[in-house]
């Protein structure tokens, strides 16, 4: 399953008051595991940068001046994300103003439906608990030492970790690279016999066996599992290894009475 992980930075906290996009990161993921895809871009907001913003990302109006506007990346961005599930923290804020710089070009909008908020998937998994992208990296043990400003190709990157710690992808994840690695050494390989050994049990013991299943009825649950042919081997090999030729076969060997063995006959509560 295809699923992209997506961060946004910003010049402020709503869209609806004028604030632009100045940085889209985007990370691919198929089935939890990244594909080294990513879409990452810097965007010139055509406006001033507010103090309080450039303190979280650190993303000035000179370094942004002559970076491409959102209407320049708007149809790489879309072809990008496809038809893919997003994956955002916080994701209403995301969406929210991609959904508005969308809007102001006339395309369509990204639904809530196919939006998975990580960010509420932590306050499931850890209700009471501090459930921002650095309490969840400090929780999962992810390396979070580069993030000393929010970036959002790094935060996505780091995000999709984060995700993978959520959902027990990192789980699937390791276990995949384990068995790449084992059928690289060469272990783990299933050997199969050209020819099967014969079953170790007698036909003494087989016909014990079956005689003694015949008074369990219909139902017993050793019915249920088939009785070795010996006919198909010819003979059948004791524990000692020695050969002892299977004269009977396996219809002979049911209708033999229980009082022909040893194999005592089960008492009637069984």
């Amino acid at each position: 399953m295809r699923e992209i992980v997506i961060d946004t930075e910003t010049t402020g906290l709503d869209p609806s008051t004028g604030h632009r996009i100045v940085e889209i990161g985007c990370v691919e993921l198929f089935n939890a595991i990244p594909t080294g895809q990513t879409f990452h871009v810097y965007l010139d907001p055509e406006r001033d940068m507010p103090e309080d913003a450039f303190r979280v990302h650190g993303l000035s109006a000179d370094f942004l001046a002559g970076k491409p506007k959102f209407a320049e990346i708007a149809e790489s961005l879309v072809a990008f994300l496809g038809d893919a599930s997003l994956i955002a923290h916080n994701a209403e804020f995301d969406v929210r103003f991609i959904n508005a710089e969308l809007a102001a070009l006339g395309l369509a909008s990204i639904g809530m439906e196919r939006v998975i908020d990580t960010l509420a998937l932590a306050r499931r998994r850890h209700p009471g608990a501090p459930n921002s992208l650095d309490a969840l990296c400090l929780r999962y043990g992810i390396d979070a030492s580069r993030r000393t400003k929010h970036g959002a190709l790094l935060d996505a990157e780091i995000l999709a970790e984060v995700y993978a710690e959520l959902t027990g992808g990192r789980q699937a994840s390791l276990a995949l690279q384990t068995a790449h690695a084992t059928r690289a050494r060469g272990e783990g390989a299933r050997l199969i016999r050209p020819t099967p050994l014969a079953p170790l049990i007698s036909a003494a013991e087989l016909a014990a066996h079956a005689a003694f299943i015949a008074h369990l009825g219909e139902k017993a649950i050793w019915r249920q599992y088939p009785l070795p042919d010996h006919a198909a081997f010819g003979s059948i090999r004791s524990k000692s290894t020695n050969v002892i030729e299977a004269e009977d076969s396996e219809r002979d060997l049911r209708e033999k009475p229980v009082s022909a063995f040893s194999y005592p006959a089960p008492s009637p509560q069984a």
